[in-house]
């Protein structure tokens, strides 16, 4: 049974860095692409980041860092200077392609992230 589980969300400043992790299991994670997506109030989820199985990653915001650990089949989102707009549901994805991540891949429940001023 595959499941992915985030953790680290909460409430925290502007200005303050947060570290969101998700643990998968049922699969073979190094086979899989992670990404990390954002869903803000009211919109559609975003792509945020991609940690390739290649080892390759890619972050589509300045402010994000996206790492895996193979051996803990786990994967990051290290965010700094937490802005008002980073505020959202954050999900990690797992697919064996990562463009097809919306479409196929397998998601977690989500973690809220919610920044204050």
């Amino acid at each position: 049974q595959v499941q992915l589980v985030e953790s680290g969300g909460g409430l925290v400043h502007a200005g303050d860095t947060l570290r969101l992790s998700c643990t998968a299991s049922g699969f073979n994670f190094r086979d899989y692409d992670m990404s990390w997506y954002r869903q803000a109030p009211g919109r559609e989820r975003d792509l945020v980041a991609v940690a390739h199985k290649s080892g390759e990653n890619t972050n589509y915001e300045d402010s994000v860092t996206i790492s895996r650990d193979n051996g803990k089949n786990t994967v990051y989102l290290l965010i700094t200077k937490l802005k008002l707009n980073d505020t959202g549901v954050y999900f990690c994805n797992a697919a064996q392609s990562w463009n097809l991540g919306p479409l196929t891949g397998y998601w977690g429940q989500g973690t809220q992230v919610t920044v204050s001023s």
